[in-house]
């Protein structure tokens, strides 16, 4: 969602700023904005709504010039996207602030602060902070005490930068639930949401813990504070993925390149992971053999598509381990009482690793005392849930641009079947069944870039939905879920709306809207349940339904009048679900495309949600 950049420089930091901002677009926003304390001691700030060249464009004509500053990207949570709502908020032009999260107590926080005289230019409740601060630097005298003060009494969820006209090069930031990284630079230190803003500085990060506060001063100095205000030192990472990882190359849009990455993706998900005939356990940590040991139930707790990932691993996991799965939408899940038999594993899945729903429903659970311990699929090494979580397993995906997911996807369900045949390993599954799947594990790379190899035919196909107003996924099994993914990602990127049913329901209701208006997928994998899914085809092309068919090689459908067939190559049926994916993001970037609509950021979501 909303993206902080900072920066305290021996150098112009405008364009820094302005650089960072651009880097963080793929998040989603609706507006931007930058203040910069310049050599006369006073703080400047330009805003502007829609997208960063906007405020690019108002920088051209009346650029913000200085050594410190901050920035940020706002999507709107309270009040509408307008000028006066974007950040960074300022309090009587002594301090300026940007936030991402939301502060809960902001109503009594305004309330008492009006009595006392400030005036509220905004609707949002970061403005709050701003008049806090101001307030508090007032009475301290010092910007770094009053920040400390102000965040001990804020509730909710915040990553914040803070400057002040009377702080010369300093800015000083704080996480709580929201993420927030620092960047060492060579006597120069920055602040950012997401390290991908400042790749163009620095390669290395400290990520901040939770509750810690940071100040940021002239020549680079880094303090921090934890949650107890103890100075501490935290390690530095140097970022994995070059900067390049970030560009869209030759391709037309972000989403379109991670699409034709996920054969590399997925070879890097499976290196160093799997042995000659098995996966290796150790690849989940050391304590990983003796707590799969114990497993008797898991519980995967997810959002979105990461919920989807976690649909199609529990047929993985019944089938091959025998353990009972169940699998929750994370933003319901702490909202009810959840009853944990003994030996039940938590198992929570996010590209990002900061996602608030996830992360407010695994620390929920770590907080119930009856859970044996938690396992982390993430995309991102110093990620909140990497560090909260028992064991992690890295999806390898590297950084994800397009706010629809794909490739992020495609590796979390390659680390869950490395994850089922890890456990089906310490459980006993049979050697030979576990040498079948890691040898078929090796040729998903190859066979996905086959399927890639169809784009032409699949962009031919894509024109038949341009102009429809709805459509209706169809799959069986593990492949129910997939058709969920494929339904989300035609009303992500082409606002078609979209749903998904399992493929034997049909007759319980959906037939009533299937006509020649209303195109239906299916995807029809060589599975026991083929049979069963052609008899459900034709009651869809028996009714005037128009049907587009991803099918096996070996199925035996063909085309005929109503049903566009198109033939994907032979895979093991357990790993058929990623392979099917392929095809289902391509449509729906062809239709985005063909509909003219942003695809890589959609309108009203953002790529790394937050907030609740």
């Amino acid at each position: 969602m909303c993206g902080i950049v900072a920066a305290v420089a021996q150098r112009n930091v405008q364009k820094i700023l302005l650089e960072g901002l651009r880097r963080l677009e793929y998040r989603g926003y609706d507006s931007a904005g930058m203040a910069v304390r310049n050599n006369q001691g006073e703080l400047k700030r330009q805003r502007a709504v829609g997208k960063v060249q906007a405020l690019a464009d108002r920088l051209a004509t009346d650029p913000l010039p200085g050594t410190s500053g901050i920035a940020h990207t706002r999507w709107a949570t309270h009040g509408r996207p307008s000028e006066p709502n974007a950040h960074p908020h300022q309090s009587r032009e002594r301090l300026a602030v940007v936030h991402n999260g939301i502060i809960e107590n902001h109503e009594a926080l305004r309330q008492e602060l009006s009595e006392q005289g400030y005036v509220f230019e905004s609707e949002t409740d970061t403005e709050v902070i701003a008049h806090l601060l101001e307030r508090e630097s007032a009475a301290a005298g010092d910007l770094l005490t009053a920040f400390k003060k102000v965040v001990a009494g804020l509730d909710g969820a915040y990553a914040l930068g803070v400057m002040a006209a009377d702080a010369p090069d300093v800015v000083v930031g704080a996480r709580k639930g929201s993420p927030l990284v620092v960047g060492v630079g060579s006597d120069e230190a920055f602040l950012a949401s997401d390290p991908l803003a400042l790749l163009q500085v620095t390669d290395r990060f400290i990520y901040l813990l939770e509750g810690d506060v940071v100040r940021l001063s002239a020549g680079g100095l880094i303090e921090i504070f934890d949650a107890s205000g103890a100075v501490v030192d935290r390690p530095v990472q140097t970022f994995e993925h070059g900067d390049g990882s970030a560009s869209k190359g030759n391709y037309r849009h972000y989403m379109l390149k991670e699409i034709h990455e996920q054969p590399a993706v997925i070879a890097a998900a499976l290196e160093g992971r799997l042995g000659d005939r098995s996966v290796l356990v150790e690849s989940f940590g050391p304590q990983a053999e003796s707590l799969f040991k114990q497993v008797r139930q898991i519980h995967i707790v997810a959002c979105g598509t990461s919920y989807h990932a976690g649909m199609v691993a529990r047929y993985w996991l019944e089938r091959y381990t025998d353990v009972p799965v169940q699998v929750e939408v994370a933003s319901e899940y702490r909202y009810r009482r959840v009853v944990v038999p003994e030996g039940t594993l938590f198992v929570t899945l996010s590209q990002s690793g900061e996602t608030a729903d996830t992360m407010a429903a695994l620390r929920f659970a770590m907080q119930q005392d009856n859970y044996l311990g938690s396992l982390g699929i993430c995309n991102v090494p110093g990620s909140s849930l990497v560090r909260e979580a028992d064991l992690s397993l890295m999806t390898q995906a590297g950084p994800e641009i397009g706010v629809a997911s794909t490739k992020a996807f495609t590796t979390q369900l390659t680390a869950l079947m490395l994850f089922t045949l890890a456990l089906g390993r310490v459980r006993g599954m049979p050697e030979d069944e576990q040498a079948t799947l890691v040898e078929e594990l090796r040729r998903l790379p190859s066979l996905c870039s086959e399927v890639l190899g169809l784009d032409r035919p699949i962009e031919a196909m894509s024109t038949a939905f341009a102009e429809k107003h709805h459509a209706l996924f169809l799959g069986r099994g593990a492949h129910f879920p997939i058709a969920q993914e494929g339904a989300l990602k035609l009303k992500e990127i082409s606002y078609i709306h979209a749903e998904a049913y399992p493929a034997g329901e049909l007759k319980h209701g959906p037939l009533a809207l299937v006509d020649s208006e209303m195109p239906v997928i299916s995807v029809a994998p060589n599975d026991e349940l083929l049979d069963k899914l052609k008899s459900n085809l034709q009651e869809v092309k028996a009714r005037g339904g128009v049907l587009y068919v991803f099918a096996d090689e070996n199925v035996g459908l063909s085309e005929a009048d109503g049903i566009t067939v198109l033939h994907l190559p032979h895979i093991h049926e357990a790993l058929a679900p990623i392979l099917y994916t392929l095809p289902l993001q391509l449509l729906s970037y062809h239709v985005a495309v063909l509909k003219g609509t942003d695809v890589d950021q959609p309108r009203n979501l953002a790529k790394s949600v937050t907030v609740e």
